[in-house]
Formats: structure tokens, C-alpha cells, sequence
């Protein structure tokens, strides 16, 4: 098992890539090609308290994230989010990678807009497999935002300067949900490809699996089926289908329970516990809200 390197600051993160000291507290702007893995990181599981945007363009073997190892296609870009992983299994020499990446601590954002919305950016809990792949103009846009954030945060620090940075991080991120949409749209075919095998496994769930014994089906359930992150999954379904994983579920729940409801002598509480719900009332409520009418209701209009 892989020792632990917790990184908690741009600070430690400069040490131990052999960078320069960061000229703001909370923000580091990262020319790959100067960075260096020291003995210090070698065979050990790196986590960062510090959300991350990178461009690879060029990424040697041997370094891995969350769970997969990295082959960056020309022009890929990841984020991650405070407490993932990474790991590199060999020492590594200036000019081994090359790209950019911007470091930045939560505290950054205290007090502003997008500390409320940061997670609505669900890329940043995406797997490296699914990165976004940029065309020539795309990569020229984001890296023409990501100038502008390097010459502010190295600037001396004024009242603007933080609500001056994180308005181009906001606006680096809308851009990246643009590109993501578009990425989307582009591979429609494998978009396809993938709703169609998580349809095939949920109703599969619906059908083999005891509810009352297994609950209900979550999001890690089928993102694990479907070897995607949770996040991944979702925003490719709502973009495809207009519906999230949860939607999805809940619409198999509540025709599962009409079929009960209309083909049992079983009370309400005992079909909500037959579908897995642990709380009888959430079932009803949950019927209600789909249906307009409750379970109780709702068998007694139709028998």
C-alpha cells in the first residue's frame, strides 16, 4: 500500500514539485514543462486539498489518477476536486510534461458567487477518461483565460485582486461546460451507446434484483456497471435524455409500484418496503409528486 502525501496548500504543493513559491496564498498557475517529481512523491498516493484545472498536452507514463492510469490525447483537459488522488511511479526531469495547470485552494473563493455553484461544475469529479478533448481554437481560448489569472494572481495583492481572479475562473469554468456540451454532441454515437446499456441494466435491476433485500439502485450502482464516474454518467443522460439517473430510477420505482399497487392484496407500507424504501411515508410522497394522486388513491380510482 502506497504511502500518503497529503497536500493542504499551494505552498507545500510548490515544494514538492521543486516550483517556485507561490506569489498568492491561494492560487498557483503551473507551467508543466517546469515541473519535477522529487523522490519525496515516488510511490506514494498524493491528495490535494486544492481544486485543479489542467491542459496536458504531453504526459509521460507511469502517472496515474483516482483510479486509472493517464495516456492524454493532444489537447486533454481534467479537473479535480479537493481530497482526489494522484500518484507517479517514477522520478520525473523537466520537459517530461508539458501544459498548464491552475492550483487553487476553496478558501479562494470565500465569500463569492461561485463558492455556492462550484459544485454545480461536475467535471470536477470526473474520471481521466473522460477528459475533454480541445480543438486548436478552444485550446487558444481557455489558455488565453488562463494568462489573465496567472498575471493577476502574481501581481501584488489589492482589494480587486481575488474577486478579479475568480470571475476568470468562473468564466475558465463556463467555458469548459460550453466545450463538455459540445463534446457531448460530437459522439452522439457513443452517447447513445451508453444510455442504451444503462436503460438495459437498470431495467435488469428492476427485474432480477429483490428490492426489499438490495434497496434501492443508486448512482454509484450503475456508474460502476458502466465502468464511468457517477458524474460523467449523469450530465451524459441529462444531455441525452433530459432525465437524470435519479429521474430514471424513480420512474422504474413508481411503475413497478402501480403494477403492485393494482396486482397485490399488499398494503402501501408493505409494496414502499417491497421497493425498498426504508420510510413507507417517503414512498408516498415520492408517488404523489410523480403521479399528482397518492398509492392509496390511486388503487382505489382503478380497481
Amino acid at each position: 500500500m502506497k504511502d500518503i502525501l497529503h497536500i493542504k496548500s499551494v505552498s507545500e504543493l510548490a515544494k514538492t514539485s521543486n516550483l517556485k513559491e507561490a506569489q498568492h496564498p491561494l492560487i498557483l498557475v503551473i507551467d508543466l514543462s517546469e515541473i519535477e517529481f522529487t523522490e519525496e512523491m515516488i510511490h506514494k498516493k498524493v491528495v490535494s486539498d486544492l481544486y485543479v484545472i489542467s491542459l496536458k498536452i504531453k504526459s509521460p507514463k507511469g502517472f496515474s489518477y483516482g483510479r486509472s492510469f493517464i495516456d492524454f490525447q493532444e489537447g486533454s483537459l481534467y479537473g479535480m476536486a479537493p481530497g482526489q488522488s494522484f500518484a507517479y511511479d517514477r522520478i520525473s526531469k523537466k520537459g517530461d510534461f508539458n501544459g498548464w495547470a491552475i492550483y487553487f485552494h476553496p478558501n479562494l473563493l470565500f465569500k463569492s458567487n461561485l463558492m455556492e455553484k462550484i459544485h454545480e461544475y461536475a467535471f470536477f469529479e470526473y474520471e481521466t477518461d473522460e477528459a475533454l478533448h480541445l480543438s486548436m481554437k478552444e485550446k487558444e481560448s481557455i489558455t488565453s483565460i488562463m494568462k489573465k489569472i496567472k498575471e493577476e494572481s502574481e501581481l501584488n495583492t489589492d482589494e480587486f485582486s481575488n474577486d478579479i481572479i475568480v470571475s476568470n475562473i468562473e468564466l475558465l469554468l463556463n467555458y469548459i461546460k460550453r466545450y463538455y456540451n459540445r463534446q457531448f454532441l460530437t459522439r452522439t454515437s457513443i452517447s447513445k451507446d451508453i444510455v442504451t446499456r444503462f436503460e438495459s441494466e437498470l431495467k435488469k435491476f428492476f427485474k432480477e434484483e429483490n428490492l426489499e433485500t438490495k434497496g434501492i439502485p443508486n448512482v454509484r450502482y450503475f456508474s460502476d456497471k458502466l465502468h464511468l464516474s457517477s458524474s460523467y454518467l449523469s450530465d451524459l443522460l441529462k444531455k441525452e435524455t433530459g432525465k437524470n439517473i435519479q429521474e430514471y430510477i424513480h420512474y422504474q420505482l413508481i411503475e413497478k409500484a402501480k403494477y403492485l399497487l393494482l396486482n397485490s392484496n399488499n398494503s402501501v407500507t408493505e409494496i414502499a418496503y417491497q421497493l425498498g424504501f426504508e420510510y413507507p411515508p417517503y414512498f408516498s410522497r415520492l408517488f404523489k409528486k410523480k403521479l399528482g394522486i397518492t398509492p392509496t388513491k390511486f388503487r382505489e380510482n382503478l380497481n
